[in-house]
């Protein structure tokens, strides 16, 4: 139970409900190729939308941690540049203490994280354009660039109308991703200045999106897995 705004010591590890969760779902969820240079976030990112009936989209996000020196992961150069809050945030402990998850969760800050990177999405009633491959694709990578990108992309802190920043369906081409070991026919976005977006369609209901910053490209191998 939270209660005035802190966690208590015993709180259970939101992890664990969210990986048992994974493991009921009826459907196939894809993942970047398990590697040293990847560690997934304990916590998987689910969002739903209700119909009548069944849920009319449900989405599985994966988020990584990436490792430049993945040898060794206390060596300070996989560590990014934090301001002087944000590092004591991480270092110092409130009174009240936190759960030891919490805590181990929040030493993850130290490092870049691939946010949202990996996108199962099912649709029960798929609309031809705004579930198209190439829209979802061109949708993941905005989602990812508005909250991942946007001082670089010179957003405001809060809402803005400004869209001269947005990926739209022209940028979408042809091309190809690895997936359990072959080939498979894909779409990408290759012009954006800060990320790199491909996708398939696994069957009517079922696409598969990743959006990657374009830095993280030279270590990681970006080919995907069927989650097991």
């Amino acid at each position: 139970m939270e209660y005035g705004g802190v966690l208590p010591a015993d709180a259970p590890d939101p992890s664990v409900e969210s990986e048992a969760r994974l493991r009921t779902l009826d459907f196939p969820v894809f993942q970047l190729t398990p590697q040293p240079s990847l560690t997934r976030a304990p916590v998987v990112g689910f969002t739903e939308i209700g119909g009548a009936v069944e849920l009319e989209e449900l989405s599985v996000l994966f988020t990584y941690t990436l490792w430049k020196h993945p040898d060794d992961h206390s060596d300070t150069r996989n560590e990014i540049e934090l301001d002087e809050q944000t590092r004591r945030d991480i270092e110092e402990e409130p009174a009240w203490g936190r759960p030891a998850w919490l805590i181990e969760q929040v030493q993850l800050f130290r490092y870049p994280m691939l946010w949202d990177a990996v996108r199962t999405a099912r649709h029960a009633s798929p609309d031809r354009v705004r579930h198209s491959l190439e829209q979802q694709l061109v949708d993941h990578t905005n989602h990812v660039l508005r909250n991942s990108f946007r001082e670089e992309l010179g957003l405001p802190a809060g809402p803005s109308t400004r869209t001269d920043w947005e990926a739209t369906v022209t940028s979408v081409r042809d091309g190809s991703i690895n997936v359990d070991g072959r080939h498979r026919s894909a779409v990408q976005i290759d012009t954006d200045p800060f990320v790199y977006a491909a996708g398939f369609r696994i069957d009517e209901h079922i696409v598969c999106t990743s959006v990657l910053p374009r830095e993280s490209l030279p270590f990681i191998d970006l080919s995907l897995t069927t989650y097991d």
